[in-house]
């Protein structure tokens, strides 16, 4: 099980902290991937973490401004998102995925578990 927290509503420039939590297994086995869909659009990587080794992967439009990472402890995965634009604003869901796959590859319809969605809306 894994849920989502952390979305709220900021201006442009503004950070926010996502967390997914996962439940009933361990993130070290797993790939968790960031997912997001914005009315109207297809749903989109947006940044994905390989539990096993830490390799990350982030979509061009996230880079240098998204930070993925965890914390196998809380069994936890978090989305630092700085300077956040007004197309950032959209619904974020994390999934999870067994095993150590190919990051760019992941897609949401592919993964193992899903977490709910969290809105995220950035107001210029």
């Amino acid at each position: 099980q894994l849920q989502a927290s952390g979305g709220g509503s900021v201006q442009a420039g503004g950070s926010l902290r996502l967390s997914c939590a996962a439940s009933g297994f361990s993130l070290g086995d797993y790939a968790i991937g960031w997912f997001r869909q914005a009315p109207g659009k297809e749903r989109e990587g947006v940044s994905h973490l390989r539990g096993g080794d830490g390799t990350t992967y982030y979509a061009d439009s996230v880079k240098g401004r998204f930070t993925i990472s965890s914390d196998n402890a809380k069994n936890t995965v978090y989305l630092q998102m700085n300077t956040l634009k007004p197309e950032d604003t959209a619904v974020y869901y994390c999934a999870a995925k067994c095993g150590s796959p190919y990051l760019p590859a992941l897609y949401y319809g592919g993964m193992d578990y899903w977490g709910k969605g969290t809105q995220v809306t950035v107001s210029s």
